[in-house]
């Protein structure tokens, strides 16, 4: 079938929900993308975030086809096999221990039930993460809100209203939106749930009086540690940590949405340790199975615990092949130490887009930035255009910012073969 042939068929079956760029793609290999009539394209969007190896990559292909082979799915009244090291890998992960989810790995690979004993029996003072498993990011959010607000009840707090700053992006179901304080998002889908109260990023006098007038009314508080879609904006750690007192004070939670820039993304395992703050929950998806569709959030084991069977459940969540993919996926970027790697070639990203014609500013961490383009430079959604045209694949979140989120597999290379493509297209 012929591209056209497909733009037809989709125009006249498929909802209108998305703006879609001139090109089907057909192939990939590593940061490379192939189009449907042969032409490569270097790819500095990820599936939005969501190729953390790149595309096609072995392990992870392997992986998926021997589990397909095998089992696809047996439901949640059953155990699967691989998904307990995945969660006593994120657990290992949440805690920054990286050694710790290096020797889970080498278990694994070499066969060795007694090292992997081992290694997954918690240390003394160790915290347990424990991790429920689902198929998207807003899913992660909504179960990760869930938690707070039954943690809450349990505790005898009472309180069901969660703090999330303006700006800010959990996904796109009636609840996930009511979580996202854009209005733009809102308005079309109103009524929407209640519970949520909007605070001005990285303000600390206006979190302080949120608290100051809602007090225990207050179950949490939810944030990015970088918020993507509104443009790359980090978090302070002065804000994070303020925020992380003043719930803990009311017996609040403290929910971290890792989605887009978890797993390894910031230069980290999750953003958030960025910022010198742990939190309570976090919720993950995008890079946790490299492509299939996978989300997850996790929660300290004494918050955890606040789940009771029944209380939450997911049909395709945690299924053999979702845990398949994500072992293959996070074990490989443990092995191959992509949280540095990531960490390194985002500098050497942020500083070549700083060099720029017309850049002004450049945010984010590791391989996960944005950079603001001045008035001369046009809408930044041309500029996309236009550097598709010279065979870069990136994204544009407002008229004036490009975002980029590569593979982590993105090499100095490929970031001066971007900083060509772009100085050419703004020069």
């Amino acid at each position: 079938m012929s591209f056209e042939q497909e733009r037809v068929l989709e125009g006249t079956y498929v909802m209108p929900t998305y703006g879609r760029m001139p090109v089907e793609f057909a192939s990939g290999s590593g940061m490379t993308l192939v189009d449907s009539e042969g032409r490569s394209y270097l790819d500095f969007l990820g599936g939005i975030g969501v190729c953390a190896l790149g595309h096609a990559n072995p392990v992870l292909t392997q992986a998926i086809s021997e589990q397909a082979q095998k089992l696809l799915t047996v439901s949640n009244y059953f155990y699967a096999e691989h998904r307990g090291e995945v969660a006593a890998l994120l657990s290992k992960l949440a805690n920054d221990d990286l050694a710790g989810a290096r020797a889970i790995v080498d278990a694994v690979d070499a066969g060795d039930s007694e090292a992997l004993a081992a290694a997954t029996a918690p240390a003394e003072g160790e915290q347990v993460w424990q991790t429920f498993f689902a198929n998207s990011g807003a899913e992660a959010n909504e179960g990760a809100m869930k938690l707070a607000r039954l943690y809450a009840q349990r505790q005898g707090n009472g309180g069901n209203t969660i703090v999330c700053l303006k700006g800010g992006f959990h996904g796109r179901t009636l609840e996930t939106i009511a979580a996202t304080m854009q209005d733009w998002l809102q308005e079309s889908f109103r009524p929407l749930p209640g519970g949520f109260v909007a605070c001005t990023p990285n303000d600390v006098d206006e979190l302080r009086a949120i608290f100051e007038r809602l007090g225990s009314e207050i179950c949490a508080v939810l944030f990015e540690p970088i918020q993507g879609e509104s443009g790359v904006h980090p978090l302070t750690p002065e804000f994070a940590e303020a925020a992380a007192e003043l719930v803990h004070g009311v017996g609040g939670v403290l929910i971290s949405d890792e989605v887009q820039a978890g797993i390894f993304r910031s230069g980290k395992p999750f953003a958030v340790q960025l910022l010198g703050v742990t939190p309570d929950i976090m919720s993950l998806a995008k890079g946790i199975a490299g492509g299939m569709t996978m989300g997850a959030f996790t929660a300290r084991s004494e918050i955890a615990s606040a789940f009771r069977p029944g209380d939450h459940g997911s049909t395709f969540g945690g299924s053999s092949l979702e845990v398949a993919a994500a072992w293959a996926t996070l074990s490989e970027l443990v092995r191959g130490d992509y949280a540095s790697h990531a960490a390194e070639v985002g500098e050497y990203l942020a500083e070549r887009l700083a060099e720029v014609p017309h850049v002004t500013e450049v945010r984010g961490a590791g391989l996960m930035r944005g950079a603001d383009l001045d008035e001369a430079a046009g809408d930044a959604h041309d500029v996309v255009s236009r550097l598709l045209e010279e065979g870069i694949v990136a994204n544009a979140t407002g008229a004036h910012t490009l975002r980029f989120l590569p593979p982590l597999i993105c090499k100095r290379a490929d970031v001066d073969a971007l900083a060509a493509a772009l100085t050419c297209v703004l020069g």
